[in-house]
Formats: C-alpha cells, structure tokens, sequence
C-alpha cells in the first residue's frame, strides 16, 4: 500500500516516512546512495560488536571488576539484539521499514553516547541493552531497505555490497578498539558512534525510500515476543556457559531445556496467535528454511576462526599483532568477494550455484586447514580463501531468502536472516571455545585441530543446505516506482 500524501512535505524525520528530494528519487542511480546508507549502519553494528571485547582490560582496571562480569557488557548486547530482531522486523512492515530504522539510528546513538558516560559497569550493561535496541531497529530493517531500493536484477549485489560493509568493520573492530583504548580510553569506543549516528541520521532522511507495502495488524503478539526471547535468551546463556567448565553442568542443561521448550511455545504460539509476529507460511517455502539454516551455518563458520586463530597463533609465539594482520584475512576476503561476486561470477548462474560455490570454497579452505602447518604464511591465503568463499555464498543465499518472502512481510524477513545471523555467531563462538578447552588424547587432535574439524562439519552441512536450494530465486516482479 503506497503512503498517502504523496508529494507533499512531511516536517520533522522521525514523525512519518519522508519521501526523498525529487531530483535523487528520479535519478536511475537513486539506488546507490541508499544502500551505501544502509551500508553505514550495517558497518557501525559490526565494528561496535567487534570492538568492544578490546576493552575488557580497561573496563576490570576501572570498576574493579571480574572478566565473567565484564562480558555482561557484550552478553546483554547479544541477548537483546537477538531477541528484537524478528518483533522490530514484524513492525517495521506495519509501520514503515524507514521510520523504524531512523529510530533505530536515534536510539543507537543516544545509547552510546549514555555509555560513554557510564558512571559504573551496572549503569553500562544496563545502557548496552538500550544501545542493542537501537542496533535492533537498525538491523532488522537493512535488508528490507535493501531490497526495497535496489532494482530488479541488482538485488544480489546490493546484498553483497552490505555484506562487505559488515565485513570492514567486523575486520576494523580490533584494530580501531586498540588504538582508542590505548590512546584516549575506553569511553571513545561509543563516542566514536555519536557523530557516524547523526550523519547517517541524516542521510537516511533524505536518502532512503519510504515503505511501499505494509502488513498492518490489529494487535501485537505480546506472549509470542516473550516466548521468542525466553528461546532466544536461554540458548544463547546456555552457549555461553557451555566453554566455562567451573559453571554446573545443571545449569547449562536447563537453560537448554529452557530454550527448547520456549521455542515449542512459540511454535504453537505463531499457529493459534491472531497476529502472529511470525506468519508459519514464510516458513512453508522451501527456500526460506534453507537459507536461514545456511545463514546460521555460514556465520558459524566466519566467526569460529575469529577466536580459534589469535588463541593458536599466539600459542605457538607469535605477537598479538602477527596474529591480527593474518586473521585480517578472513574478513578481507569475505568483503572483497561480497563487493565483486556478482560481476566476476557468470550472470546466468544461479543463486543455487553461487551458494553451493561459496560453500565449497569454504569447505575445501577447512580441510587445508587440518593438513596444512599453522603459520602465518600459510594459514593467511586459507583463511582469505575460507572469506571468499562466505563472500560468494553468503549474498546469494540472501537473496533466495528475501526473494522468496512477500514485499509487504520484508522487515519480518531480514529479522529472521539477522537472527539466524546472531545466533550463528554465538554457537561459532561457543563451539570453537569448547573444542579448545577439550582435554587432549594420544589418539584425539589438539584443540585447534578439533576445532577446524567442528567448523569443517559445519561448512560441508552448508554445501548440503546450498544443494537442496530452489535452482534460481524466485523472479521479483518490478519495483512500483519508488516514493
């Protein structure tokens, strides 16, 4: 449904969706800058998520505090961002994808500055939620935005040129974090959002489209968002706990137990709910199940390595910085296959083939990785490779997701692709932690080794997942004109 009023001047940016100046939304290039604005928020999610974990020294020092209470910083982030993703999406196609994400930038940046201000680690966890709220805002909308500015036939490169953008700054995240906390201190690692929020503020004023379609409701699933993130909530504390050997086996358990039988509730839940946040026909088309399950596996795979290979590298006496610049590798891979998949690959190949490409690039750079030496010279080109790999799968197997999903359901579609995303990158993390904490046998490989193995598992089950995907995504019918 097109918004009324068209062509006539909406004031203020975050009352209603503002239709974009005349002369950009009419240029046959008005796509470009748009998605490059999606780009910037979807660059500062990762560089923030990455770059906080370079403070935890500063922040003991500081408040006096243990290691397990200063990840609180980084957990209550996840644990929020995971669980808001699919409800925000769910509004966002009721109220306007732009409007929300505007929000989103609004809430992010007022986050931050309050957590640079933080007068103690209670008040900063507290304002870490706050923050991730806004991310949740911002995330759950971008692919949604970029698939309702981006031109028939351009969507996959649009997809892969914000897939890079997350990509640089989950690659500039540690170098950025360790020159602030070294310098000016931890406060200037959320300062540093404050001018980048109200830039992009106002470039998604003026630059991003308003919502052509909407799926509007008569109420809110209040008891399904509770279920989803009392699954959400307990899965991701039970993988947090799963590499902490001194934490009760109970307790990791129950939280298990807990997640699954939320989940259950939620599965009933969306079949009976009047308005359900999350329609079960979405799920009855084959291509959405599948790309979400390759969405989680193909970043469990680009997050395990980012904890396996400075714990192993630095073992074996290389410098913190050596390790760095060969694990800069991976994502530099990842982002410059992102940016350059789509017109380096044939144009008649398929989602199907691009995906099962990209997985099996990664697969074949894992089992290198098991009979290769760990050095920098040769680990580095693998580790670009296991990112090229990604790169190329990951854009395509977006797009059959958001291909196969209804327009007007869009910003409930990028929640689940950037949920499947969260949730990958906690179990990447868990898994490589625990594999590395495994006690070594005469017959049993070294934690490194077990731990290429998990992520090799998981990346052969994605070129399983890619193979069984619809053989082209589902034609998108021409964009209404935008505004």
């Amino acid at each position: 449904m097109r918004e009324r009023g068209h062509g006539r001047r909406v004031p203020g940016i975050l009352t209603r969706e503002r239709a974009r100046p005349e002369r950009i939304r009419t240029s046959p290039g008005a796509w470009r800058p748009a998605v490059a604005t999606v780009c910037l928020g979807a660059f500062m999610g990762q560089l923030d998520a990455s770059i906080v974990t370079l403070a935890y020294g500063s922040l003991r020092a500081e408040f006096h505090a243990s290691l397990a209470a200063v990840t609180w910083v980084s957990l209550a982030y996840l644990l929020t961002l995971v669980a808001l993703l699919l409800p925000v999406g769910r509004l966002s196609d009721a109220h306007g994808r732009k409007l929300l994400y505007l929000h989103g930038f609004v809430v992010f940046t007022a986050g931050s500055a309050a957590c640079a201000l933080a007068p103690d680690l209670t008040a900063l966890i507290a304002l870490r939620v706050v923050q991730a709220a806004g991310a949740a805002m911002m995330q759950a909308n971008s692919v949604a935005l970029v698939r309702t500015c981006a031109p028939p036939g351009r969507l996959r490169l649009a997809l892969g040129v914000q897939a890079a953008a997350q990509a640089l700054g989950l690659a500039l995240g540690p170098l950025t974090g360790g020159v602030l906390v070294s310098t000016l201190g931890w406060r200037w690692i959320f300062a540093l959002n404050v001018p980048v929020g109200l830039a992009a503020l106002l470039a998604g004023h003026y630059l991003l489209p308003r919502t052509r379609t909407r799926h509007r409701s008569r109420g809110f699933d209040w008891p399904g968002l509770a279920l989803l993130a009392l699954a959400t909530t307990g899965l991701l504390l039970a993988l947090s706990l799963l590499p902490r050997p001194a934490v009760s086996v109970r307790w990791t358990v129950a939280l298990f137990v807990l997640a699954a039988g939320a989940a259950g509730g939620f599965a009933v839940r969306q079949r009976r709910a009047a308005c359900p946040l999350l329609s079960p026909g979405l799920l009855r088309v084959r291509a959405v199940p599948l790309g979400l399950t390759g969405a989680l596996c193909a970043y469990l795979v680009l997050f395990g390595p980012l904890v396996l290979v400075p714990l192993a590298l630095t073992a074996r006496g290389y410098s913190d910085l050596s390790a760095g610049l060969v694990l800069s590798s991976l994502p530099a891979g990842f982002a410059l296959a992102a940016a350059t998949a789509d017109r380096v690959l044939p144009y008649t190949w398929g989602e199907r083939a691009r995906c099962t490409l990209g997985a099996a690039l990664a697969t074949g750079a894992l089992a290198l990785m098991l009979v290769l030496p760990w050095d920098a010279t040769s680990l580095a080109p693998l580790l670009a490779l296991l990112g090229l790999g990604l790169g190329v799968h990951v854009p395509a197997n977006n797009t059959l997701v958001m291909a196969a999903i209804p327009a007007r359901s869009s910003g409930t579609g990028g929640g689940l692709v950037n949920m499947a995303r969260g949730l990958g990158t906690a179990l990447g993390v868990a898994l490589v932690s625990l594999a590395l904490q495994l006690p070594a046998g005469a017959h049993w490989p070294d934690g490194p080794q077990r731990a290429v193995l998990t992520l090799l598992l998981v990346s052969a089950a994605t070129l399983a997942v890619a193979r069984r995907q619809p053989g082209q995504a589902p034609a998108r019918r021409a964009a209404p004109p935008a505004d």
